[in-house]
């Protein structure tokens, strides 16, 4: 179904499709290191998931955040939060990498179940308060060529 800039999907409903998709990566890499995958794979795993959310999240502080805020003003300070809690899972994840990195699986599990309810937490308040103003943007560069905010691949 088109929407009215002719786009297949709206940006927002975009977004939560990158979001079910990174809680998909982040349960597969959750049954990697609780089933004792091999440090070799467990790192590979975990350095794939981190550099994908790292992507989506630079994506998004670098390119659809500031066309939020020049779009949608009364979203700055949602937008400020939402930074904040980049920057909160960007430490998360150097803790874990280093944790697989060590292999130490139960601080690892711990850092990982952490790290997992931030970024629900986070997911959840994103979609309710910007997914509407993602889907009336009209950015005709997102529709040729998708923004890495929206990508899924890893």
């Amino acid at each position: 179904m088109a929407t009215p800039h002719g786009r297949l999907a709206a940006f927002g409903n975009q977004l939560i499709e990158v979001h079910i998709w990174l809680r998909e990566e982040l349960e597969a890499l959750r049954d990697a290191l609780g089933g004792g995958a091999r440090p070799r794979e467990l790192r590979a795993h975990c350095l794939t998931f981190c550099s994908a959310l790292d992507r989506h999240h630079t994506g998004e502080d670098g390119g659809a955040f500031p066309r939020l805020a020049e779009e949608f003003p009364e979203l700055r300070p949602v937008l400020d939060e939402l930074r904040r809690d980049h920057r909160l899972v960007d430490d998360s994840l150097r803790r874990l990498q280093a944790l697989v990195d060590g292999t130490d699986p139960v601080e690892a599990l711990r850092e990982l179940d952490s790290l997992a309810a931030l970024m629900e937490t986070h997911f959840v308040y994103e979609e309710k308060r910007i997914v509407a103003a993602l889907n009336a943007l009209d950015v005709p560069d997102w529709d040729s060529s998708r923004p890495p905010f929206l990508e899924r691949s890893s």
